[in-house]
């Protein structure tokens, strides 16, 4: 139940549509056990061979419900006769069985929108969350598990809902009534009837526990099938060409394997509750029926034979309600371990926040200044006691071998991670103290691999800018050189680019990024290694984009071919996270130290 009041927890934004729901469910619990339970007298007063006196139904024990209906039943017979009796009970059966079947119709309707809707929350809230997370949290978590946790998982959240809401709602309301009738036809076959029904129910119970860990199992090994199989479409290229094919199949069936061995755990002890809560309610109606048998052969209880009959029917109507809590329990069971993936999710830290009093920045006019600045993932330092300031108009060039930390360093001033020590001012202010959209409208990144989306031209190169005319976009496309290869295209701006750009070569593509960049018009530009993985044709043309994108502008350029940064205002050489030189590239030269080593290697003239 704490697992059913977890799932429960989501529903507080859908209080009237539960109440609506609870009190619809009611109402078809009521007309259909009336329906069920006017058999009974029909059949002892129409079909009987005698009556039951309410006098002697007293005289027997205590409260006695079938007496007092088989006695009205009498006192309407005797005022018409037995067809006339039938025909007006029938019509009454027919009316409450409809009356039953509307109201299910009714908290039907009532209840697949709470469900949908709870989706979509979900959906929306969990993506969300993911926008909303430092860039940092993705280097430890996979892609395929995250997708997998927003589709399969929500997936079985979706079913768990369902069970909860239909059948923790309506099937103990069904054991309740059918439960007090029962007391009104028979309180001792009822008390006996009630020391078995524990024993079931710790049984399986029981079962439902057990489903938990190896449903938790089954979705962990479905994120990294996920995984596998985007990792083999993306790579596809190198699978073909270092003949990896057989290695990817048996990984991802070896994985496969253990999925389908972990299902089928979860299936057989699934499975398992249903025939076993049948079994105990087949052993404790033969128990019943051993002693209601007793019971009438004795005397000792005024039930008659066609209330005995009802009794037994009420009893079978309670059977129902109780497989399906027991199906319930392990899909609330399965929902619950794919709850905790989503709220593992939800629940993840954002360290890279505004602060409640975050100042607007709308100009860069000064400079950016870093002091003191250390930066590490857990033990292991990045960058240590980095002092840099660049003023505006200026371009920087971060350079030095693979992991000196110059991605890093750049990442830190639009705060994609934050600093483990020391601060970054712009202007004077630590960036901290800024509001993160406004400080990082005042940015644009030109990464090493192109990202872009699959739609159209037009939409890669407005992303996140809004409201741009399409003169703009052309504007921004001739500086980036981009508009003529744009316009080649059979469907020019509207050019579907395919997955990541793939319908496009890598210096259309890092065109089409340096155009974004263009269209949003940031005072300060990091570009991160932009050219470094294209062909000289395409370099070339690219370089002249950027050329003319960093004019005017603040740049901080990271680059592995020294060729593209000589001109720049200073060059900060980094190695192991700390500044082994820094001047003009004349300056570096001079020095004779690693800068000079660098170019060496890249014999650059």
């Amino acid at each position: 139940m704490k697992r059913a009041g977890k799932l429960f927890s989501y529903l507080k934004d859908f209080r009237l549509q539960v109440v609506q729901f609870c009190i619809t469910t009611l109402l078809a619990v009521v007309f259909g056990l009336f329906s069920f339970t006017m058999l009974a007298p029909v059949l002892q007063v129409l079909f009987g061979t005698g009556t039951t006196p309410v006098a002697d139904s007293k005289a027997k024990g205590g409260l006695n419900i079938a007496g007092y209906i088989t006695q009205w039943i009498n006192d309407f017979v005797a005022q018409h006769d037995k067809l006339t009796s039938l025909t007006y009970i029938v019509i009454t059966v027919v009316v409450f069985t409809i009356l039953k079947n509307l109201f299910i119709y009714l908290s039907l309707n009532i209840l697949n929108p709470i469900r949908y809707a709870l989706l979509r929350k979900l959906r929306d809230d969990m993506f969300t969350k993911i926008l909303s997370l430092p860039i940092g949290f993705f280097t430890e978590e996979r892609k395929a598990d995250l997708i997998s946790r927003m589709t399969n998982d929500i997936n079985e959240i979706e079913v768990s809902i369902m069970n909860v809401l239909e059948s923790f709602i309506r099937e103990p309301l069904t054991i309740i009534f059918v439960l007090v009738s029962m007391i009104l036809i028979s309180p001792q076959l009822t008390v006996f009837l009630v020391l078995f029904l524990p024993i079931a129910g710790f049984v399986i119970g029981r079962i439902g526990k057990s489903l938990k860990k190896p449903s938790n199992l089954a979705q962990e090994y479905l994120g990294s099938i996920l995984g596998i199989i985007d990792e083999t479409i993306a790579g596809m290229r190198v699978v073909k060409a270092f003949n990896a094919e057989r290695h990817q199949q048996l990984k991802f069936r070896e994985t496969n394997n253990t999925l389908f061995r972990v299902r089928k755990q979860i299936s057989r002890r699934k499975e398992l509750g249903s025939p076993m809560s049948e079994t105990m309610g087949v052993i404790v109606v033969c128990m019943i029926l051993w002693y209601g048998g007793k019971l009438i052969f004795s005397g000792q209880s005024s039930l008659t034979g066609p209330f005995f009959l009802t009794y037994i029917g009420l009893f079978y109507m309670i059977i129902n309600p109780i497989k399906n809590l027991s199906t319930a329990l392990n899909n609330v069971q399965k929902g619950a371990a794919a709850l905790d993936r989503i709220e593992h999710l939800l629940n993840a830290d954002n360290t890279i926040t505004d602060k409640p009093d975050a100042k607007s920045i709308s100009t860069f006019s000064q400079s950016i200044e870093l002091k003191d600045v250390r930066f590490a993932y857990g033990d292991k330092v990045i960058l240590d006691n980095i002092n840099l300031t660049i003023h505006k108009g200026k371009t920087i060039a971060l350079v030095g071998p693979s992991g000196a930390g110059k991605s890093t360093l750049a990442d830190l001033i639009p705060r994609f991670h934050d600093v483990t020590a020391g601060e970054i001012l712009i202007d004077g202010i630590n960036v901290k103290d800024y509001k993160l959209f406004d400080l990082r409208k005042q940015m644009g990144v030109v990464s090493q691999e192109p990202i872009l989306f699959n739609d159209t031209i037009y939409n890669n190169i407005t992303l996140g800018t809004g409201g741009a005319s399409l003169e703009q976009v052309h504007e921004a496309a001739r500086i980036a050189n981009a508009h003529n290869f744009i316009t080649q295209k059979a469907n020019g701006y509207e050019t579907i680019v395919g997955d990541r750009g793939a319908k496009l070569s890598g210096g259309e593509r890092q065109r089409v990024t340096i155009a974004r960049a263009v269209l949003k018009n940031p005072p300060i530009l990091i570009l991160d290694e932009a050219t470094s993985s294209l062909d000289t044709e395409s370099e070339r043309v690219v370089q002249d984009a950027i050329n003319t994108l960093m004019k005017n502008r603040t740049c901080i350029v990271i680059a592995h071919r020294l060729s593209t940064v000589q001109h720049a205002d200073e060059i900060i050489v980094l190695e192991k996270g700390k500044v082994m030189e820094r001047g003009t590239h004349n300056e570096l030269i001079a020095k004779n130290g690693l800068y000079k080593k660098l170019v060496d290697m890249q014999q650059v003239k």
